[in-house]
């Protein structure tokens, strides 16, 4: 696992230095979500029921709005060639950048969940429920991402290719989401969609990084 600590490491590091840019994925979450009030109207039932869905989904189109960089920067520069000859196993290294990717995206989201859900007239336990879906459904998103956009390196247009790739994989995810905050909020029992959110993200933990390698290793070839 040295190479996965060691490409951790070097992307928040790299992440903390362009901070303006590590954080461009949380404020498109927190404006998006401002924005919905003004359009639908501050009725607190309305905002109430929708929130949960609204946050889900703009978690997606968040994480979706980083993910293009997540190899790109490393190829345009040479980096990438160096990690593909690398002795460490090129899956751990996939699987460094994914992590590095939702603790740069999806961690920040998971903390400004709860104060969004409140302003969203959101209960207690919907915001609860809400935390939860958050933290097994994002880093999901950031790991089936990461072999979507290991397939798009050096493309054209390659960050609409990567939204037609992975938003249908991203399906499932969003859906049990929102039906996590939706049964939350009535009163029943989530269990199930937690249980099902968290075996996706443990197959996609186990699988996505030997997809995004060998896609990797194509564009080496």
């Amino acid at each position: 696992m040295n190479g996965f600590w060691a490409i951790l490491g070097r992307d928040l590091a790299l992440a903390r230095a362009e901070s303006g840019g590590a954080l461009l994925a949380v404020q498109f979450f927190a404006l998006g979500i401002l924005l919905f009030p003004l359009g639908l109207g501050p009725e607190p039932g309305m905002l109430s029921r929708l929130g949960g869905g609204l946050l889900a989904v703009m978690a997606l189109l968040a994480t979706l709005l980083a993910l293009d960089r997540l190899f790109q920067q490393d190829h345009e520069d040479g980096t990438l060639d160096l990690l593909l000859t690398s002795p460490a196993p090129l899956w751990s290294i996939v699987l460094g950048k994914a992590v590095a990717h939702w603790l740069i995206t999806g961690a920040p989201m998971l903390l400004a969940a709860p104060l969004l859900g409140v302003l969203l007239q959101m209960s207690w336990p919907a915001i609860g429920g809400l935390v939860v879906a958050l933290a097994l459904g994002t880093p999901t998103l950031s790991l089936v991402g990461a072999v979507g956009a290991a397939l798009t390196i050096g493309t054209r247009r390659g960050g609409v290719l990567l939204a037609l790739l992975v938003l249908p994989l991203y399906i499932p995810v969003l859906i049990f989401m929102s039906g996590t905050v939706t049964a939350a909020e009535t009163g029943l029992a989530f269990g199930g969609h937690v249980s099902i959110l968290g075996a996706i993200m443990l197959l996609s933990l186990v699988l996505t990084p030997w997809a995004a390698a060998v896609a990797l290793r194509q564009v080496g070839d």
